[in-house]
């Protein structure tokens, strides 16, 4: 039997994922963590096959949380199941160790597939995952913008568009409220815009966010 953690912040995906493998002769969920403190809570006290994590989940503030995950718990494969865009997120998850990564707008046919995959010891990323990669490495040179940003620019990017004020972020971040606004300029100057308004616009028309 896969044992699987759920990590993710809302209940309505728990109980939905929960309600979906209940009475599954493979895959059992043996335990849910709505934050980050409560999944390490729950990785410290019971081993699980696979810990299907999303990048939203509350207190997770970086790729860096979820490669600490990966250093502190290797026997535990981690599945990137979230809505956040693959842009942002994809190609560094794959470079961080996570097992697969799949979109919420993903089956759950698909999902529970991507989960007997990964135990068989394969790495595996959603067909629209793949697209979004393909399309992005054959894109114009002005649709590949988002390859100049570092992570935490991402990071900084995905907190703006959240309405986050800079004291905000760094907070989030552990961060100095200076280097965030350092952050922010580099920003407005990479994707060649003059305000917070226009960067948001252009990171969305090239789907960064």
């Amino acid at each position: 039997m896969i044992k699987i953690c759920i990590a993710d912040s809302l209940p309505v995906v728990v109980q939905g994922l929960q309600s979906y493998f209940h009475g599954n002769s493979k895959i059992e969920i043996t335990a849910t963590a709505n934050h980050l403190e409560s999944l390490l809570t729950t990785l410290n006290s019971k081993h699980f096959d696979i810990v299907l994590l999303d990048v939203a989940l509350d207190g997770l503030s970086s790729i860096r949380d979820i490669k600490s995950l990966l250093k502190d718990f290797p026997k535990s494969k981690i599945i990137l199941f979230t809505n956040v865009s693959e842009q942002m997120y994809a190609a560094t998850a794959i470079k961080a160790g996570v097992s697969a990564y799949v979109s919420k707008r993903s089956s759950l046919k698909e999902l529970e597939s991507t989960i007997e995959k990964v135990i068989e010891g394969k790495v595996v990323f959603s067909e629209s995952v793949k697209r979004s990669i393909e399309l992005l490495s054959k894109g114009k040179k002005s649709e590949r913008l988002f390859k100049k940003l570092s992570t935490r620019e991402i990071e900084v990017l995905r907190y703006l568009n959240d309405g986050k004020k800079n004291k905000e972020i760094a907070q989030i971040l552990g961060l100095d409220e200076k280097t965030i606004s350092t952050y922010k300029l580099r920003l407005l100057a990479k994707l060649n815009v003059t305000n917070l308004v226009d960067l948001l616009k252009k990171a969305k028309d090239l789907d960064i966010i």
